[in-house]
């Protein structure tokens, strides 16, 4: 991807299994507080999506958890976890030997959350380059307007 371009999407496919990945798409700006958008997961014999996934423009989106743990490269002990306010889409983050990243992305429809399901799937990265390059992506992915640059 070219540094000027803004995706319309961003995927992150494990590095141990290509077949598991986790995608945001389709995302929309209603207004200038939250953007709106898409959560496909996928690995054998799972395909999952949830739409209207909302973050919110104060800072604590998505983008500045996960420049977090591109900054912390060396790595950290336990696990650090990050959820959307309506607990939609929660990030759960562990650091293991040799510098790879756990990015374990859990999904549950917050309208079923009462008897409703939930599935997770987890991606491996490096923690350099590759996790600094994923916040990067989604920092453009959700500063994009309605699905455009």
């Amino acid at each position: 991807m070219n540094s000027h371009d803004t995706p319309t999407a961003v995927t992150v496919r494990c590095q141990n299994n290509r077949s598991v990945s986790v995608r945001l798409c389709d995302s929309s700006r209603p207004d200038e507080d939250r953007v709106k958008y898409a959560v496909e997961a996928s690995a054998p014999g799972l395909t999952i999506r949830v739409d209207e996934v909302v973050a919110w423009n104060w800072g604590t989106d998505l983008a500045p958890f996960l420049e977090g743990l591109a900054v912390d490269f060396r790595g950290w002990d336990g696990q650090r976890v990050w959820q959307t306010n309506d607990r939609d889409l929660t990030v759960s983050a562990v650091f293991r030997s040799g510098g790879h990243v756990g990015l374990t992305w859990t999904l549950r429809p917050w309208r079923s959350a009462a008897g409703g399901w939930e599935a997770s799937v987890t991606t491996w990265l490096d923690a350099g380059e590759h996790m600094s390059a994923l916040a990067v992506d989604v920092r453009r992915f959700l500063t994009q307007q309605d699905g455009r640059p």
